[in-house]
């Protein structure tokens, strides 16, 4: 069967021709299928990107894997430009050059802010089931870093899992269990799993987890995420090298974003090393990492409690008895104000909030002055 003579009925069908089984093995299904059917009458073909570099891009279609163009999928907006997991309509064999020619509407979307100062996001990988982060147990665990990730994974729609690469390195079981618990307080309701690549410790658990659809592969430099592909790939397709003796941060080995088929189903998308983890417009995902935050915030007495002093706050009376951790409310804090700023850049209306906020707060510091001072004007 010739690549031009697919039909969006054939590709949309639970028995795919020989020729679809690569789209298959990639994730397609029926509700792809569907999407795609009016492009497949206009004679192009189905393909996920696979890879992007510079103006064009590697798809994966029935036919094996193609180079394309993305001039008409490169717009302003940094948000809707071709991306590592994305499915697409490419031109069919003997177009030259060939181009893809539109995207098809993404499932999730994994975006984050850019370290840059032009207030744009990123987006890391698209149509995501599994958002694996990465951390290695080679160093003191970072949970503020934990929790600013898992908000991106959240808010991204994809379902977050912890992996503690490295856990070799931690030997007693006692120690290991206290690390698990401490990642899992400040992750609720997402799979905190340890794996060691070296000796294959919990590598089956994850296989598992990652057989059912796509999965990215994020986290910092070092944390092992090149080591953890190979293992599940069961082979080395990634580079890898020792992390530095001086600091013991790893060395970029991932340039760029890579969607792998895994031997036991589903996909995998490595991603390079964040340095810099930037939230973009991600309050429903912070608001689910700190879930027992906003529980205890439905007990304030004022709707809008800040949780800083108000009488009545049922947050503040959580720390007292030692309910929620202090750290715990400090992230959270964190987390929004940088949410809001990040939004408010692009928000007019948010930005006026803010100011008027911002001059409410002045205006009682003030006045808390004064009356400190004897009711004197300062």
């Amino acid at each position: 069967m010739s690549s031009s003579s697919f039909s969006s009925s054939s590709f949309a069908s639970s028995s795919l021709p020989d020729a679809g089984s690569a789209l298959v093995a990639h994730g397609w299904d029926e509700g792809w299928g569907d999407a795609f059917g009016p492009y497949g009458d206009e004679g192009l073909l189905p393909g996920r990107v696979v890879r992007v570099d510079r103006g064009r891009c590697d798809v994966v279609t029935g036919d094996g894997t193609v180079r394309a163009d993305t001039a008409f999928v490169t717009p302003h907006d940094p948000l809707r430009v071709v991306c590592t997991g994305d499915w697409v309509a490419v031109d069919p064999e003997g177009a030259s050059p060939r181009y893809v020619r539109t995207l098809l509407p993404r499932r999730t979307a994994f975006v984050r802010s850019t370290s840059s100062k032009r207030s744009e996001g990123q987006i890391l990988a698209a149509n995501v089931d599994h958002a694996v982060i990465a951390v290695s147990l080679a160093a003191e665990l970072d949970l503020a870093r934990i929790e600013r990730f898992l908000a991106l994974a959240w808010e991204s729609g994809a379902q977050p899992v912890v992996v503690l690469t490295k856990a070799d390195l931690v030997p007693d079981p006692v120690t290991l269990a206290h690390l698990v618990q401490d990642v899992e307080t400040s992750a609720p309701g997402v799979p905190v799993l340890t794996v060691s690549a070296r000796d294959g410790a919990g590598l089956d658990v994850l296989t598992a987890v990652v057989a059912g659809g796509t999965s990215v592969l994020i986290g910092q430099s070092g944390a092992g995420k090149s080591t953890l592909a190979n293992a599940l790939l069961g082979e080395d397709v990634m580079d890898v090298r020792a992390i530095r003796d001086v600091d013991g941060k790893g060395r970029h080995t991932t340039t760029t974003r890579n969607l792998l088929a895994l031997p036991g189903g589903g996909v995998l998308i490595d991603t390079p090393g964040l340095r810099g983890v930037g939230l973009w417009d991600a309050g429903s995902g912070v608001g689910q990492v700190f879930s027992e935050i906003e529980e205890f915030a439905e007990g304030c007495r004022f709707h809008d409690c800040a949780h800083e002093s108000e009488p009545g706050c049922a947050v503040l009376e959580a720390i007292g008895t030692g309910a929620l951790a202090e750290r715990r409310l400090e992230s959270y804090r964190k987390l929004l104000r940088e949410n809001r700023r990040i939004v408010a850049k692009t928000d007019a209306r948010l930005r006026a909030e803010i100011r008027k906020d911002w001059k409410r707060k002045g205006a009682m510091g003030r006045a808390a002055m004064e009356a400190k001072r004897g009711g004197r004007p300062l």
